[in-house]
């Protein structure tokens, strides 16, 4: 296979598959068997596009200036050539339309490449945002998920039509010619500005067919709501001989992954969630004291992200251990580690051994990937890869045990049938009033086969540990 090929030359892949931009669409179905094909205005823009790109810069003749996915899905590979073109574009470009957003296979495109912005964030400490989105037609601001609608971009400088119009209806009415020429040349620009800016480095291609959608989903575009917090010390309190460089002034700015990332571990796996259509919180255990309540409903999903060390307090490894006793499956720990990190590779079977003693019940919860995600996620390419899987687990719990709302106002009998066919028979008694309590905040049952359930889910794509990946990443 391609990606097994390359993958055995360092991972690098080859120059011919490096494209300079990634357009990416919702394909359009074709009215009726033999008919005219609706994408073939999207062909035209693209080639005006890889013309203008071409002019604009100094790629050599016969360079990929974009690609394009042209249908390639029926045949073979097209996975791992959709991989290594978002591995290695240098600007993500979305075509904006209702039916986009409502495309699985488009979100999964623009995870795959929002992967590479969060890990050059992390490394930089720097915002790094090389996605130029394009509107193939209006859509209301309502309508955009959270990643979308995140995005810091003007279309007004691109002319007033193409903004009430979008790219489709300048290139079908032909009044509009010198408009459509005018916001695809301003696009091509906006692309090479932004690439040369960026300067994003390539990465190893993720297996397009497992990566979530960016969207969330299917049939949902409004944004989630997940609580991130973190147990760990600040370096004000730290355990004797514990070196304070990847602490900071509060639990949020523990940086694991130091020096790789320059960003704390909070604000990657804010990111990386936020990219699956949520919206975030972020918190201290240490502050966090009364929230962890099991006798009342959840409000969110929640990520717990666990440093080994704290282990070594006496006061947070026993609020951990009373936390481990309540009952909260919709809450997922994360437990990040740096084998390069001599101090804690020295101590790392020790730490391990405790905490699993301190936390047994969520050490050892839920699915594969849950449990992986416990046993030490070694560096931010496995992060990336088990936290969309441990942040869906979760959401699927908070789902289950969350209060349920009966819908307001005064319930409606249901119509009945008198007969068999409506008419004659005997007059069926009306149903019974609903009790007084009816109204009110119904809290969902929940049962200790949930967790079982999780605990005996089959998940062929996850693995027991952690550190596993490490070598793979």
């Amino acid at each position: 296979m391609f990606l097994r090929s390359h993958l055995r030359d360092g991972g690098r892949v080859p120059a011919s598959v490096q494209p300079y931009f990634f357009l990416s669409y919702a394909h359009t179905p074709r009215f009726g068997a033999g008919g005219p094909d609706p994408d073939m205005w999207v062909e035209r823009l693209f080639r005006d596009l890889c013309s203008h790109v071409m002019a604009l810069t100094d790629l050599p003749a016969g360079s990929d200036a974009g690609f394009m996915d042209r249908e390639i899905r029926s045949g073979e590979g097209w996975s791992e050539r959709l991989g290594a073109a978002l591995a290695t574009c240098r600007v993500f470009v979305p075509l904006f339309s209702p039916r986009y957003f409502a495309s699985e296979m488009c979100g999964k495109e623009w995870f795959a490449f929002t992967q590479r912005l969060i890990h050059r964030s992390a490394i930089s400490n720097e915002p790094a945002d090389a996605i130029v989105p394009a509107l193939w037609v209006p859509v209301p601001p309502a309508q955009l998920p959270g990643p979308a609608e995140r995005l810091q971009f003007n279309h007004n400088t691109f002319g007033e039509r193409y903004v009430t119009d979008g790219l489709y209806g300048l290139i079908k009415l032909r009044g509009y010619a010198e408009q459509y020429e005018r916001a695809v040349y301003e696009l091509a620009k906006r692309i090479v500005r932004v690439a040369e800016s960026v300067r994003l480095e390539s990465s190893r291609p993720v297996d397009y067919r497992v990566v979530p959608s960016a969207f969330g989903p299917p049939g949902s575009s409004a944004a989630r709501t997940l609580q991130v917090t973190v147990a760990a010390a600040s370096r004000h309190d730290l355990p004797d001989g514990r070196s304070p460089e990847y602490y900071g002034d509060s639990a949020l700015e523990w940086n694991p992954y130091h020096p790789v990332s320059q960003k704390p571990i909070a604000y990657v796996a804010e990111d990386l969630i936020r990219s699956l259509n949520y919206r975030t919180t972020t918190a201290s255990f240490d502050d966090e004291a009364g929230h962890f309540d099991s006798k009342q409903p959840p409000t969110r999903p929640e990520i717990l992200i666990v440093d080994r060390w704290v282990v070594e307090d006496e006061h947070r490894r026993q609020r951990l251990a009373a936390f481990d006793q309540e009952s909260r499956p919709w809450i997922n720990v994360v437990v990040p580690w740096n084998r390069y990190d001599h101090q804690s590779r020295t101590k790392e079977s020790e730490l391990a051994r405790r905490l699993e003693e301190t936390m047994p019940v969520k050490m050892s919860q839920g699915r594969a990937a849950s449990r992986a995600a416990a046993n030490g996620v070694a560096n931010m390419e496995t992060l990336a890869q088990i936290l969309p899987k441990v942040v869906e687990a979760a959401a699927q719990q908070y789902l289950r045990h969350a209060q349920v709302y009966l819908p307001a106002g005064t319930p409606t009998e249901r119509p009945r049938l008198l007969g068999p066919m409506g008419i004659g028979g005997p007059p069926v008694a009306p149903p019974a009033p609903f009790p007084p309590s009816a109204h009110r905040a119904q809290p969902a049952r929940s049962t200790d086969a949930d967790t079982a359930d999780d605990a005996h889910s089959n998940d062929s794509n996850d693995t027991d540990r952690g550190d596993a990946d490490d070598s793979e990443s």
